[in-house]
Parts: structure tokens; C-alpha cells; sequence
């Protein structure tokens, strides 16, 4: 079963995540320094923030799927659809071992489905330091809102 993803950059994460409590009326399920999540279920939802991102907004959407099968589905429906892919594989974002790829939509909006497979303690491995991972953002090419959509383009966006 497919979880609706919702990302979102903010500009003060106390304020955030106490608004989004109340408003969900639920605490988040994972808290860093820099992030907040929840994973709901009335409306099944894994909704995000973080304060990594250049300016407070949406800077992605997406589908969390429960297996390997459902994710091939969307890839290949996407591919079917004759979409700009962008498999990243098996990868670390957002405190997580992930499986995914990603597609935009014709405003720039990007579009990740991908498959959790595990929690990590670190916002995504491989990274020397901060300032290498903001300088060279999470993994791809990047669309105007900092997402990857298989085509360079100049930004300085956070990942996931």
C-alpha cells in the first residue's frame, strides 16, 4: 500500500514541529537536529520537514511503498509514460537506506517513490562533512526546487 510524501522546508524547526503537532494532533516519530517526521495514518501520510533547504516551501513530493514490487510498479508505469527518470537505487537520505528513483512534473515539482529499508543515524551516509554534503546537495542532478531530475541545472538545494 502506497503512503502519500509530502516534504517541506522550514525556517524554524521548533515552531514547526510544534505547529504540525497540534495540527495532526500526534508528535513527530523521528526528531533531529535539522529534521522531523511523521508517519500517519489517518490520512496515511509520511510528511517531512527539515531546515535544509535554501527557502521555507514544498520542495517535494512523493509515494512511500511498502515493498520492492509496488516501487518497481510505479517505475515502470513512469517508464511507460515515457517520463524523465532518475534511478538513484539503493541510497541514504533523511535518515534512511532507501530504494528510488524520481520524476518532475511540468513545473519543476519533483516526484520520489521510493522504498525505506532501513533507519540510519546520520542524514545520508557517504557525506565528508556539512559542508560537502550542502555543497554538493544528496545525490543527482537537480531540478529548481533541489530534486533530482536526471538533467544539470545550477542550485544549491538540500536532499530529500
Amino acid at each position: 500500500m502506497k503512503r502519500f510524501h509530502v516534504h517541506l522546508h522550514v525556517d524554524d524547526l521548533g515552531k514547526s514541529i510544534a505547529f504540525y503537532s497540534k495540527l495532526f494532533a500526534a508528535e513527530p516519530t523521528r526528531v533531529e537536529g535539522d529534521y522531523a517526521k511523521w508517519m500517519l495514518d489517518d490520512p496515511r501520510i509520511n510528511f517531512a520537514i527539515s531546515t535544509r533547504g535554501n527557502q521555507a516551501g514544498v520542495d517535494h513530493l512523493g509515494f512511500q511503498v511498502d515493498d520492492a514490487t509496488e516501487l518497481a510498479e510505479l517505475k515502470a508505469r513512469a517508464e511507460a509514460a515515457d517520463l524523465a527518470l532518475l534511478d538513484e537505487g539503493e541510497t541514504t537520505c533523511c535518515y534512511a537506506r532507501s530504494e528510488k528513483h524520481w520524476v518532475t512534473d511540468p513545473q519543476g515539482i519533483a516526484w520520489e517513490h521510493f522504498h525505506s529499508l532501513s533507519n540510519i543515524p546520520v542524514f545520508s551516509e557517504g557525506k565528508q562533512d556539512e559542508a560537502a554534503a550542502e555543497s554538493s546537495a544528496c545525490c543527482a542532478p537537480r531540478a529548481p526546487r533541489g530534486k533530482p531530475i536526471g538533467i544539470a541545472v545550477k542550485s544549491g538545494s538540500s536532499c530529500c
